[in-house]
């Protein structure tokens, strides 16, 4: 009996008309990433598990999907009894699927420091993976593309990534974006005076970041129900409601809370920032500081920011910050690290929702049809005239009615199709008929060309 056909949860075949779409918004980003001076790195699919566990918080951990150790019997066991006991978890599992694009970026650092050149500018655009709840918007399969700088303190590098933002977004054809920035410095400080224990820290930030799902109340009651004291809820919202133009906010939050050093030190690197982009050309109606913005993600130490779209309620669309630490787990030193990563597959849900794309469904160009077999030769000849002068073209490959191949180039979307009758062929001429509009015109072989190559 035949298998039936069905995909794992959360994952999408891409036919060639979406493959054409995904392929336009990944080659406009990279072309942008390239424009600034970042080079493309790739890493293998799977990772060994000690080097992804532990960096991405708890929530994070449990999203990992985890690779079955090869070698471990259990088929074996499976065969001879329906119940078995594991003794130890390491017996079984060694390696897991890529969750992100940054950590692998951090091992890459750390094993081949030697090599590169620093600050080390990287773009990375290839799939990861997460057992995740499968919903709009979000699946367990997806791609990511990461730009990131590696090697710098500097405030220019945070900023440059933002401004990054701005250009992916407005060369894609986004208008209603918003860029939300924030400093995990300064919840740090915002914890510390509301005295959260250290061990709650990450929990309580988890739920600072819910904000947009579960409302103010939400936020509350779910952090008293983490154990924080009203006192503790109470304290953290006299800072978090603090609202204002970036320059207003940072300089209340530095004048009423300027002994709390973290805090202090999170606004001052936020203003530098926020000093550079209207330098980069960002307009100010685009960004704004969001001190409920967390990121869930635990290797977060400084800057942070993620963009949104007003409609359709979709999630961020990118997201990222500074993590200077985290290569340090792999070398035992830390290097500065920054960046940001698109959510790409977000990104052309909503670009499709929202009919941004060009309507183009094919690259071809043209199709030159065959008339008879009289005339296939010659038409395979002109094919290949216009494949050396760089207009993709499709040949026909069983002859038959010309209704036939116009209805295909039409189905298609192709623009323009080629006819070569026994007429034209007396006279080493082509026809060139432009499906959209219906014209038709006959030119000789070399104006054929050139006709085609410049559209």
């Amino acid at each position: 009996m035949a298998a039936k056909p069905n995909l794992p949860k959360g994952t999408r075949d891409f036919l060639p008309e979406q493959m054409f779409r995904r392929q336009y918004a990944m080659n406009l980003i990279r072309e942008i990433f390239e424009k600034y001076g970042y080079e493309p790195l790739e890493t293998p699919s799977i990772e060994r598990l000690d080097v992804l566990s532990g960096k991405y918080g708890d929530e994070g951990e449990k999203l990992i999907f985890k690779v079955l150790k090869r070698g471990t019997g259990l088929e074996n066991l499976l065969h001879e009894q329906d119940q078995f006991v594991v003794r130890k978890y390491q017996d079984l599992v060694d390696e897991a699927l890529r969750y992100d694009l940054t950590v692998p970026l951090s091992r890459v650092v750390a094993m081949h420091q030697h090599g590169l050149v620093f600050p080390f500018k990287r773009y990375q655009i290839q799939p990861v993976w997460r057992a995740d709840r499968p919903q709009r918007g979000r699946y367990r399969e997806f791609y990511q593309c990461d730009v990131d700088t590696v090697g710098t303190e500097s405030m220019l590098a945070d900023a440059e990534a933002i401004v990054i933002v701005y250009e992916v977004l407005t060369a894609l054809g986004f208008k209603n974006f918003r860029l939300r920035i924030n400093n995990r410095k300064i919840l740090n400080g915002i914890l510390h005076y509301a005295e959260v224990k250290p061990e709650a820290e990450n929990s309580a930030l988890i739920t600072i970041d819910k904000l947009e799902k579960i409302g103010f109340d939400g936020v509350k009651n779910e952090l008293q129900e983490k154990g924080l004291t009203a006192t503790s809820v109470n304290r953290i919202f006299s800072i978090l409601e603090i609202t204002g133009k970036p320059k207003d906010l940072l300089s209340e939050l530095r004048n009423s809370f300027s002994e709390i050093d973290s805090l202090r030190d999170g606004a001052d690197e936020l203003e530098e920032i926020c000093d550079y982009l209207p330098d980069f050309g960002v307009p100010d109606a685009y960004y704004d500081i969001d001190l409920f913005l967390a990121r869930g993600l635990g290797y977060y130490t400084g800057p942070i920011h993620e963009s949104i779209v007003e409609e359709p309620k979709i999630g961020s669309l990118s997201g990222g910050g500074r993590y200077d630490q985290l290569i340090g787990m792999f070398l035992g030193r830390d290097i500065p690290a920054t960046g940001v990563a698109f959510g790409i597959e977000r990104i052309i849900d909503v670009m499709a929702q929202l009919d941004m794309f060009p309507p183009s469904r094919t690259k071809t160009r043209a199709l030159v049809t065959i008339f008879d077999e009289t005339t296939r030769a010659t038409s395979l000849k002109f094919s290949q005239e216009l494949r050396k002068s760089d207009v993709p073209t499709e040949s026909v490959f069983d002859p038959s009615k010309l209704k036939k191949q116009f209805t295909y180039a039409d189905k298609r979307g192709i623009p323009f199709v080629v006819i070569i009758g026994p007429e034209e062929l007396a006279q080493n001429r082509v026809t060139i008929k432009e499906m959209k509009t219906g014209e038709q015109k006959t030119l000789d072989w070399g104006k054929a060309v050139e006709f085609l190559r410049e559209r």
